[in-house]
């Protein structure tokens, strides 16, 4: 499974950076090739205005691997630092934290990012904090769980006898241990970053035409969807392929690092 995911986030990132070599303008309009059916010419067809779907689909690409991966951090990054003090200090600081915690996972994420984007310009950046913003509470509960289970192990106790700090404890010698399920939870994460960025996009809310987003494009092929099916087909198709490669990766990366599964 992750040699399957790998190849498909690799062959995205390939058409991602390779997109200004091999692809049209995103951009350029002709109305006289408008609602063309894939071709030769045109391998995936063009839009009512004319656009090459193929190249808006490689430059969308960009757009969501950018989403995706900075939303991704920004999450990982809070998470991080909020469960591995939960975990390393325990006591009121962790019930206060983890209380916080319950508190946010009380909102459904996606109503929430919505609520919030009512009251911000819509735009990519935002898009991105807002989603990072409201996407960290799974992160910070693994860290505080490999925490609890870390902090009383013999390396840590051998530290504080030579008298570590407790930020070098936490970031040099607990952190490191812990990073596994942050990573099989950050790669699901950009999955779920993507769906989420395309789902607003859908919406109106996400990124602005004229800057192609898969989640724009969708809504675009639904006004035609009678009559030129490939405008929602080839973006949905490359919304399923990207989520699934990345679950794919995920879920293979879990299994690589789960010492139950070695035999």
């Amino acid at each position: 499974m992750a040699l399957a995911g790998g190849t498909i986030v690799v062959c995205m990132f390939a058409l991602a950076l390779l997109a200004p070599l091999v692809a049209r303008d995103p951009g350029a309009i002709d109305i006289a090739r408008r609602l063309q059916s894939p071709s030769w010419v045109f391998p995936l067809g063009t839009d009512d205005l004319g656009r090459d779907v193929l190249a808006r689909i490689f430059y969308g690409a960009r757009i969501s691997l950018l989403v995706g991966f900075v939303a991704v951090g920004i999450s990982t990054l809070i998470g991080i630092l909020l469960g591995a003090l939960a975990g390393y200090y325990g006591r009121w600081i962790d019930a206060l934290i983890m209380r916080f915690v319950d508190i946010m996972l009380c909102f459904p994420s996606f109503f929430l990012i919505l609520a919030v984007i009512a009251f911000l310009e819509p735009s990519i950046w935002n898009i991105m904090i807002i989603i990072g913003l409201t996407s960290w509470m799974g992160v910070a509960r693994l860290v505080r769980a490999e925490f609890l289970s870390l902090r009383e192990r013999d390396f840590v106790l051998a530290a504080r006898a030579l008298g570590a700090r407790d930020s070098r404890i936490i970031f040099r010698h607990i952190l490191p241990n812990a990073m596994s399920p942050v990573l099989v939870s950050a790669t699901l994460g950009v999955a779920g970053a993507i769906l989420t960025e395309s789902a607003l996009s859908f919406l109106g809310i996400g990124v602005q035409p004229p800057t192609p987003s898969w989640g724009n494009m969708l809504i675009t092929g639904k006004q035609t969807l009678g009559t030129a099916w490939w405008l929602s087909a080839f973006p949905g198709l490359a919304i399923l392929i990207t989520v699934l490669g990345y679950n794919l990766l995920g879920e293979g990366i879990r299994d690589a690092l789960d010492p139950r599964l070695k035999g």
